[in-house]
């Protein structure tokens, strides 16, 4: 069977078929697709999608409705960078040793929860130390174990060794397991061979670490890690499967690297620079870029004593990064929703969007690239990030008015995935 057609089938079963017809009621209704806001519009749902959107109006007796009347509803939110299945950071380089597979899955099915009732009920997941802890936790939230959003799973990381997705700053007799390990890779041989394995274990798409990282020590994010001719060979075999690949970039010629070589999204981009922008705008790659990360690792990686070099590298990435995400809005540079939850708390999503109002979206712009932007870079668009008819049944409500106010989002009152009420 094509992997297109097993990475369908599995979407699919994310939702669990609902025979009743749901209505519901919403004051306000924001459209990402069009930028436009309605009041007073009844959604019917079918079997968990959208079957219609109409002006308010009187239900057939016995009917099942919730009313969001006294909210503002928009699709579910989509974060494009978050590490779920994972610890979370602290002070201790060695923190991914300390916790055995088992207890890596308890604490991604407590990270899965807390970000759907955050408001997203989809999300990237970009990376775990554990390969493939990704992969089943997206099958728990699947098969109705776990509640959690819809996943995009890539197994582990594919980097260099010793790069910036390996666990590093450690005594070399430290010896790391060999589940750490599994998508380091030596040449373009390797590479292919690696990518092939994650998908053959469940991988949806792929994650590159192209060039060194703020939060692994002996990196820096200026440095190139992965060729041209390795980004190209993961960017092969992503292709002739159906699929896709991301890559971590902070430097800006690592950057230009990885766009050349055929990737469909930058993680971080923190340093890049005019003809990186005009790069990505040509070849219509989407910039995602986690621009309230740095605040929170200055504020917490100071108080709690995190290794000098992360917070070094930190201060020299933040405010460069935030003044190319300006201008990438002003050029019309394809941006999507990406936070890097987990390195601080998951559930605070949300917090990033007054980042990109503050440096030039308009509030519509940034709940569009949580929404449409977002499940065009996944691949997603038919399924989630709209409420138009077909979509899944994937909103929130808030009680304020996000266009207004930001911030309205950090505080999510009701979530609906799938046609289920959730929260």
């Amino acid at each position: 069977m094509h992997r297109w057609l097993l990475a369908a089938l599995s979407f699919a079963m994310a939702i669990p078929a609902h025979a009743e017809t749901l209505y519901v009621r919403a004051g306000r209704l924001i459209d990402p697709e069009t930028g436009t806001v309605s009041a007073a519009r009844l959604l019917r749902i079918e079997d968990g999608r959208v079957a219609a959107i109409t002006a308010d109006a009187k239900l057939p007796d016995g009917a099942k409705v919730i009313d969001w009347s006294g909210f503002t509803v928009l699709p579910g939110l989509i974060d494009c960078h978050v590490h779920l299945a994972d610890t979370g950071q602290t002070n201790n380089v060695a923190e991914p040793l300390l916790h055995s597979p088992m207890e890596i899955a308890f604490m991604g099915a407590r990270n899965a929860r807390t970000t759907l009732m955050a408001g997203f009920t989809s999300v990237h997941n970009v990376g775990s130390f554990r390969a493939y802890a990704d992969v089943e936790l997206r099958n728990a939230i699947n098969r109705g174990d776990v509640i959690g959003p819809r996943m995009s799973a890539v197994g582990a990381y594919i980097t260099v060794p010793g790069g910036g997705g390996e666990v590093t700053g450690l005594s070399p007799e430290v010896a790391i397991p060999a589940d750490m390990r599994v998508g380091v890779v030596s040449d373009a041989a390797d590479t292919t061979r690696k990518v092939n394995l994650l998908f053959q274990n469940g991988a949806d798409s792929i994650k590159l670490i192209a060039t060194g990282a703020v939060l692994a020590q002996g990196t820096e994010p200026g440095q190139i890690e992965l060729t041209g001719e390795e980004i190209r060979a993961a960017v092969d075999v992503a292709n002739a499967r159906g699929s896709w690949v991301t890559a971590h970039a902070h430097g800006a010629a690592g950057i230009k690297l990885a766009i050349n070589s055929g990737v469909r999204a930058i993680e971080h981009a923190s340093l890049i620079d005019d003809e990186g922008i005009a790069l990505a705008k040509a070849k219509g790659v989407w910039l995602d870029m986690d621009i309230y990360n740095g605040d929170y690792i200055d504020d917490v990686g100071r108080k709690e004593g995190w290794p000098a070099d992360m917070l070094r590298k930190n201060t020299e990435t933040t405010e460069a990064q935030r003044g190319g995400f300006r201008k990438a809005v002003k050029a019309g540079v394809r941006l999507s929703f990406g936070t890097d939850a987990g390195v601080y708390p998951h559930g605070l999503n949300a917090r990033q969007f007054k980042y990109m109002v503050r440096y030039g979206m308009s509030p519509m712009q940034a709940i569009q690239s949580a929404t449409t932007s977002a499940a065009a870079l996944m691949g997603w668009s038919k399924d989630v990030g709209a409420l138009s008819p077909g979509h899944y049944a994937d909103m929130i409500a808030v009680a304020g008015d996000p266009l207004a106010d930001i911030a309205a989002l950090e505080t999510v009152a009701h979530v609906i995935k799938g046609g289920e009420l959730i929260k």
